[in-house]
């Protein structure tokens, strides 16, 4: 057997490449933030810039214009909450910024994140419980009310990311019920309580804080970055829930 017969070309090389990245395959994530007069640079991830209700359109025309078939947009909110209220409001930040990115490029996916922490006042992914855990359950009801509201609002894509036990089965169902069944949902389900994560959290202004007796870290939620069996587990009970993509963060 000669397996440089298949290496004898570029174009051979090409044909039989097993794994390609284009621009096909890119998610532009965009931060917004409401109540800011021009965009700002996010000093934790050079390059990218917490943009306006207003600047976000050009940003997603701008994507959209480079080729990039999909943006996925984190609110910066104003309007915090212990409950996060605001992610459900029809007329909140993530409603508002929805609208916006689909009305400047109707052709590109706009991916909603789906989760708690831009709209929380103590910076955790849901309410919390007396003891300052978050919530587990209480957490899933309010997914399936924010998921509605993205889907409602114009979202090609939902993205829980919250890494709540049983958040995909709640919100597929909660889709469901709304006559959103094909409308699919793109799992972060294996995301990790690492330093790594650490840039992001400063872009999206959701540090912790504010409730004395909350945790001071996602460590209950959010996975070991050690334990790489348990992350399969993770991706199979989403997968068995209904999510139709998965990622890992």
């Amino acid at each position: 057997m000669r397996m440089r017969r298949l290496r004898q070309s570029g174009a051979i090389r090409d044909l039989v490449r097993e794994s390609t990245l284009t621009v096909n395959d890119l998610v532009y994530p965009l931060f917004v933030e409401e109540n800011l007069s021009e965009r700002a640079p996010i000093a934790a991830l050079p390059g990218l810039y917490r943009e306006t209700e207003r600047s976000l359109e050009t940003a997603v025309r701008e994507a959209a214009n480079r080729g990039i078939k999909a943006v996925m947009l984190f609110g910066v909110s104003h309007h915090k909450d212990e409950q996060g209220s605001d992610s459900w409001a029809p007329d909140g930040l993530l409603s508002r910024m929805i609208r916006r990115a689909k009305d400047s490029a109707p052709e590109i996916a706009v991916i909603a994140d789906v989760c708690f922490c831009e709209y929380t006042d103590h910076g955790h992914c849901g309410p919390l419980t007396p003891s300052g855990d978050v919530d587990n359950d209480a957490t899933l009801e309010n997914l399936a009310k924010q998921a509605v509201n993205a889907a409602e609002s114009g979202a090609d894509v939902i993205a829980p990311s919250g890494m709540m036990d049983g958040m995909v089965g709640a919100i597929r169902v909660g889709l469901d019920q709304a006559g959103f069944e094909n409308t699919p949902i793109l799992s972060y389900a294996a995301k990790f309580a690492s330093a790594f994560y650490g840039p992001f959290r400063d872009a999206a202004g959701c540090s912790l804080g504010a409730y004395p007796h909350a945790r001071k870290d996602r460590a209950t939620y959010q996975m070991d970055p050690a334990n790489a069996e348990e992350a399969l587990r993770e991706v199979a009970l989403d997968v068995d829930e209904g999510a139709d993509m998965i990622m890992v963060k």
